[in-house]
């Protein structure tokens, strides 16, 4: 099985690889059952967790990643649920020529919560988040001297770990060889993405590939990566403006960079003609690319909704990270069902999808997607944005105006300040330290 794994054809492995010293084998994980993986990932250790909130956070794959560490000293009980519908950067030419879900999102919340108390614990980081250069040529030798095996990036990397990474680096590189109608683009190709994907193809499996990587980056066991919908098709997102157009693409709709390979510049890109209305998914197959889909939301989340002691709505782009998780049919029924803290995590200024808005704009977006008040008329609800947000946490210096008298005519009126400071590139953001204490003493008051 690892032999014929291995055979890339172009370039050629002169370091052959050893059977995978995993702690399981491919021949027998290829089909194991999914509740076998997850009851892996979901099982947690009463003694060691007991006293530890649980969360789930509703994010993307940047702006909360800030956090995360600061996030792990308060619980580890945290899952995190991620849109798979990005489609730009290296993810868009994995899914171009590979097809499949976006995994870009996925990828860098596991490498944000992955070990680093060791030496090799911070080698396999250091792999997995390696970003290969913007000239193509120099990408592509690059990409070659790492599935060798011959590249710097490897030191410190043990035997075990050396040989489980690389052979799913040389399976992703042997199903792109065989595309022979297309070729691979390796321009600031994510080492991770291209593992990810290279798992996700293998065991045919969204899920599996989330697992192993959990396992590799060693990610602590009660810590879940969720994607909103375990899929392995390509998914699209689209919007409808107010003034009735139509975007079809995550990219298209963020941070338009018109087919080239320059990096994203979320803060400087060009306004939209008319605010957002709702998102929705696009088919992805077939003649009427316009047509709206309805995929079914990941059932493990759902299980966590009924469960998590808080549910956070963290910062980030509204409608193309947060909006593409709450608009699935059951999302909203099991949120406005329960009664535990619901905290809607404001961002420090606004961006192209959110230009000119105040808190209570993202509030009632926030409330529009989980009721689908724009989609289909027999799956829409009626719930008050307080059966879905109770309490709002804004940074100091924020540039989004808090308006307190519209936020309590929709009936909020717990808005906590939170200390800031200035980032560089993206502006105001939040002190990461008083974030979580701020989440912790409110979770103490629940």
């Amino acid at each position: 099985m690892v032999e014929s794994l291995l055979k890339l054809g172009n370039p050629p492995l002169s370091k052959p690889l050893l059977p995978l010293p995993f702690q399981f084998s491919l021949s027998s994980s290829r089909s194991l059952p999914m509740s076998s993986l997850n009851s892996v990932n979901v099982h947690r250790s009463p003694t060691a967790s007991s006293f530890q909130p649980s969360i789930l956070v509703f994010s993307g794959g940047t702006a909360f990643n800030g956090v995360v560490e600061e996030l792990k000293k308060l619980t580890t009980r945290v899952a995190h649920v991620l849109p798979v519908s990005d489609d730009g950067g290296s993810t868009a030419e994995i899914v171009r020529v590979l097809g499949g879900p976006a995994v870009g999102d996925i990828r860098s919340r596991c490498l944000r919560l992955s070990d680093q108390s060791t030496s090799e614990a911070l080698a396999v980081r250091n792999l997995l988040g390696y970003r290969l250069p913007l000239d193509a040529q120099e990408a592509k030798l690059e990409w070659y001297s790492i599935v060798e095996g011959e590249h710097s990036l490897w030191k410190d990397v043990s035997k075990a770990y050396r040989e489980t990474i690389r052979a799913f680096l040389a399976y992703f590189q042997n199903q792109i060889l065989r595309r022979t109608n297309e070729s691979f683009c390796f321009s600031n190709g994510s080492i991770g993405n291209f593992f990810f994907a290279g798992a996700r193809i293998f065991f045919q499996s969204l899920d599996a590939a989330i697992f192993l990587f959990s396992r590799v980056s060693q990610i602590p066991t009660e810590s879940l990566v969720l994607p909103v919908i375990s899929t392995n098709d390509r998914l699209t997102l689209g919007c409808e403006l107010w003034d009735g157009m139509i975007i079809r693409g995550q990219n298209e709709i963020s941070h338009p960079t018109n087919g080239s390979l320059q990096l994203i510049d979320k803060e400087n890109s060009s306004t939209l003609p008319s605010r957002i209305k709702r998102v929705f998914y696009m088919s992805s197959e077939g003649s009427n690319l316009l047509h709206e889909v309805f995929p079914t939301v990941n059932p493990s989340v759902l299980e966590q909704l009924r469960n998590v002691d808080c549910i956070i709505y963290g910062m980030g782009s509204l409608f193309t990270s947060i909006c593409p998780s709450l608009v699935l049919l059951g999302v909203g029924e099991v949120i406005a069902s329960r009664s535990c803290a619901k905290v809607l995590v404001m961002n420090g200024s606004c961006d192209r999808e959110t230009s000119g808005f105040g808190a209570s704009c993202f509030v009632t977006a926030i409330t529009d997607a989980l009721n689908r008040t724009y989609g289909h008329l027999n799956n829409r609800l009626k719930n008050n944005p307080s059966e879905y947000i109770n309490t709002i946490f804004v940074p100091k210096d924020g540039e989004i105006p808090v308006d307190m008298k519209s936020l309590a005519t929709l009936g909020i009126v717990h808005v906590v300040s939170v200390e800031s400071m200035k980032d560089p590139k993206v502006g105001v953001v939040y002190d990461p330290t008083s974030l979580i204490q701020a989440l912790s003493n409110l979770l103490k008051q629940k």
